[in-house]
């Protein structure tokens, strides 16, 4: 089952990429891949991402939350046939922030869906750059 991870060091303290990763309404302007954002990352919270080229929505359910270190969301299929689980993960040192994004898949559907799920590598390294410039003040 395929994986997808990026990472990128920010120059900015762990509490300001936070706030950065936390204000949604803004991904659009530093992921060209998004479309639309709906819904707030919140502890609890729920997200709807539209992907441009995806007439498809995800629906994301926020199921770990711990401030200034990680997020973790999970969508899929009923009766957990296939969960997709996103992790957004901080870690501070000496005032600068390493950040990595990661994707797994589970279930027994895992194994076929995977088949179709297009290299979103390429989508992954664009959002932890984003993310940087925009935590930097750069976007």
């Amino acid at each position: 089952m395929p994986t997808f991870e990026a990472t990128t060091a920010i120059a900015a303290p762990a509490p300001a990429v936070w706030g950065t990763l936390l204000a949604t309404d803004r991904w659009t302007g530093w992921d060209p891949q998004l479309e639309r954002v709906d819904g707030a990352l919140t502890e609890g919270g729920r997200l709807e991402i539209r992907v441009r080229d995806n007439p498809r929505p995800f629906t994301l359910r926020v199921t770990a939350w711990e401030p200034h270190g990680r997020i973790v969301l999970t969508g899929g299929m009923p009766l957990g046939l296939f969960t997709g689980t996103r992790t957004y993960a901080l870690a501070e040192a000496g005032g600068r922030t390493t950040m990595t994004m990661r994707e797994t898949y589970t279930g027994p559907l895992a194994g076929v869906i995977d088949r179709s799920i297009p290299d979103l590598q390429p989508s992954f390294d664009a959002f932890v750059a984003g993310l940087r410039r925009a935590a930097e003040g750069q976007e």
